[in-house]
């Protein structure tokens, strides 16, 4: 199945570690990276940990009705709850919040204010009311918690990913730019960090925790719990714009294709989402439910490729990209990546050939949003796997080779892989990007036009 998944699309497989077993998660490790050598392409994985989750304790008599304009306590003690309070066994929810403060359950579902502020307790009213059973989530939207992003549990389960060797740590539920500083200390670079956006305080401080992640994550669900529903679209929008503009990728996820974990066909609306995804500039798109536990993952995959591929025929997805080209910053790389830009547009060239040992050079490129695919060229299997997050690019792993002197040592050799994976064909116009000499990464600073 998962060799399947791949050959229907998949770049990226994630194992959701707030589901499983470390063994699990070994087994599917395992099986991805066989899977890897059969479909002959880098792939890449994603360890998506928990984060903190903040839940409510149990009641005495099972599930209570919470009405509308009542009153509900929310302590420490221990004791089973019942219609009139419950216990939060989080003090650190207690001790931040303040009176006026909204407290969220269940997804959302019911809405509590906090009236006052006792120790160890909080007395609220309720707001939206409804039906709430034990152990149910609590979301604080308006309070920034005292709390790390990374749990024990979260910190183990960090530790074992790297043991596998994956190429993504995704962190969950991070609020400041602290937390994204703790997680590249503890990865030490063996493994890129992917930030997931979930908490509106992550967006009052989007620039600098960007700067910090490697990858940025739009994870829609538990952002649209925090955030008012019409706000979700704009921070969508204006997370993808920071990120492209920083050239870091960006990850749009969460309720793609929901209606595929029961139905063989998506609905119009759900088609629609995955294609404003496309057009806002988006890196990669990604599914959950569809496909680990639903009934038609490969369905679900190949609708996934389909709609991405079709959008990025449009001419009005061709003009966003245009439009929103960043500026260069005034480095040598950045303006070979303009001017490759700009020439293989001027020739309709069909590939883009980045030499790259980092993999700087193929982000940089991917960031221009060229009209053609990018064939990224790198001795280093971990950076392959990395750049397939990437948009267009289409990474190889070549033997560590010796320090090329030339362009020309370069070139033909790119050309030749690109036509064997029929990015192009014999006469067609192919660009070459390196650093010379050949062997130190971020030093793009060569361009060649060959004939393929």
């Amino acid at each position: 199945m998962i060799r399947s998944l791949a050959e229907a699309g998949v770049n990226v497989f994630r194992l959701n570690f707030s589901h499983g077993a470390h063994e699990d998660h070994g087994e599917r490790h395992a099986a991805i990276r066989a899977a890897e050598t059969k479909v002959g392409r880098p792939l890449a994985i994603l360890a998506d940990l928990q984060g903190p989750k903040l839940r409510v304790g149990v009641f005495e008599n099972g599930p209570v009705i919470l009405e509308e304009g009542k009153p509900f306590r929310l302590d420490l003690d221990k004791t089973p709850g019942n219609v009139n309070r419950v216990c939060l066994p989080h003090p650190e929810i207690i001790s931040a919040a303040k009176p006026g403060s909204h407290l969220l359950l269940d997804d959302g579902k019911l809405k509590l204010r906090v009236i006052n502020v006792l120790a160890g307790a909080l007395e609220t009213e309720v707001v939206i009311g409804g039906k709430l059973s034990e152990r149910k989530g609590v979301n604080v939207p308006d309070v920034t918690l005292p709390i790390p992003a990374l749990t024990e549990k979260d910190r183990k389960d960090f530790d074992f990913a790297l043991s596998l060797g994956v190429d993504f740590i995704a962190l969950s539920f991070v609020q400041r730019p602290e937390d994204v500083e703790e997680a590249r200390e503890i990865a030490k670079g063996r493994a890129a960090i992917v930030t997931k956006l979930e908490k509106p305080q992550a967006m009052e401080d989007l620039e600098r925790i960007v700067r910090l992640s490697d990858a940025i994550m739009v994870a829609r669900g538990d952002l649209g719990v925090e955030l008012p529903p019409e706000e979700v679209p704009v921070a969508q929008k204006r997370a993808i714009a920071e990120a492209r503009r920083q050239c870091r990728p960006v990850i749009v996820a969460t309720q793609m294709l929901e209606s595929m974990i029961e139905s063989p066909t998506p609905t119009r609306a759900e088609v629609s989402d995955v294609s404003n995804a496309v057009y806002d500039g988006a890196d990669a798109v990604m599914l959950s439910a569809e496909s680990a536990a639903g009934r038609y993952p490969i369905e679900a995959v190949s609708i996934m490729a389909r709609i991405a591929s079709r959008v990025e025929q449009d001419v009005e997805w061709r003009l966003r990209m245009d439009r929103a080209r960043p500026k260069p910053e005034g480095t040598v790389q950045d303006a070979i990546v303009q001017a490759a830009w700009q020439v293989s547009t001027a020739l309709s060239a069909k590939t883009i050939g980045v030499r790259t040992q980092g993999g700087g050079g193929a982000l940089r490129m991917a960031r221009e949003r060229p009209h053609c695919p990018i064939l990224a060229v790198t001795p280093h299997q971990e950076v392959a796997r990395r750049l397939c997050v990437v948009w267009g690019v289409f990474p190889q792993v070549v033997e560590k080779e010796h320090i090329a002197q030339s362009i020309e040592e370069l070139a033909e050799p790119t050309a030749a892989m690109a036509r064997s994976m029929q990015l192009c064909r014999v006469g067609d116009h192919v660009i070459v990007l390196a650093g010379l000499p050949y062997g130190v990464a971020g030093s793009t600073n060569t361009l060649r036009i060959i004939t393929a």
